[in-house]
């Protein structure tokens, strides 16, 4: 995935979750629904800017990004901030 494409799915990731706000304040969805969609949705774009960082930082080092891959859940989301 080139870099257009993951900062495509960022956006994408971001746009849904902003709809999913709207539709729990209109009631479409329950709380408990939209807690479970978001952290789905967190997790994505984690995944999602890891990548990026990734490779931009293989770029950075002269090495090539497409070698860059994603990174599974369990080891994104346990990095420290």
């Amino acid at each position: 995935m080139r870099d257009n494409e993951i900062l495509s799915r960022i956006s994408a990731l971001v746009d849904e979750e902003h709809e999913l706000r709207g539709r729990l304040s209109a009631g479409e969805v329950t709380s408990d629904e939209e807690n479970a969609r978001v952290k789905e949705l967190e997790v994505a774009l984690d995944q999602c800017w890891d990548l990026l960082r990734q490779r931009r930082a293989r770029r950075h080092a002269g090495e090539d990004p497409d070698n860059a891959a994603p990174r599974p859940v369990s080891e994104v989301e346990d990095y420290r901030q």
